[in-house]
């Protein structure tokens, strides 16, 4: 990632650039990439645009956006299985051919999201499941290419690869200071998750 003091480059292809279209990427070690996304997801509901989320490597009911999301006609698919240990409230960190499985069925439902004309696609941690190899960069950027011209697509999760930051017409790295995990906070329901 390019030094935070440097200045942004002056992209002349998008200099007449209007309304959607556009590739985000929300990366870093810092909190706030689902929820800067999640951002994005309420103003373009409340343009009336079309919004369709995939959050990769995300199963289970963990997560206390979901139902707001759908309450508000968000389309919504969850991938992977659920990493949180019901009894010990641990993270699996274990990667196997399910999970690699389950981020293809959300590039898949990411396609199909181009294909109905969703105004705005959320690929929520899919930078995080290109950093643990779960799949190639290769299909991403082949993804991205895919993308129609009228449809904003916003990229989460640690770790985003050069290429994929190359190819995004924002990039925000979210940089960790200070994190009360690391003083013993556990993930707090209605803050975290």
């Amino acid at each position: 990632m390019a030094d935070e003091k440097q200045i942004p480059t002056f992209d002349e292809s998008l200099k007449e650039h209007e309304g959607f279209g556009l590739i985000q990427v929300f990366t870093g070690n810092g909190k706030g990439k689902t929820t800067a996304a999640l951002g994005e997801v309420l103003r373009a509901v409340g343009a009336k645009k079309q919004v369709g989320i995939v959050f990769f490597d995300k199963g289970g009911e963990n997560y206390r956006e979901r139902p707001i999301l759908e309450s508000l006609g968000v389309t919504i698919v969850a991938t992977g299985r659920d990493r949180i240990d019901p009894a010990t409230k641990r993270f699996d960190f274990s990667i196997n051919t399910f999970d690699r499985e389950e981020v293809l069925r959300g590039i898949e439902t990411i396609e199909l999201f181009f294909e109905k004309g969703v105004d705005l696609v959320v690929a929520d941690e899919l930078n995080s499941c290109l950093g643990l190899n779960m799949i190639d960069a290769e299909r991403v950027l082949t993804l991205m290419d895919q993308k129609p011209a009228q449809t904003e697509l916003v990229l989460t999760g640690r770790n985003a690869p050069e290429p994929i930051v190359e190819r995004a017409h924002l990039v925000t790295e979210m940089v960790l200071k200070k994190h009360y995990f690391y003083s013993g906070v556990k993930a707090r329901e209605g803050i975290d998750y």
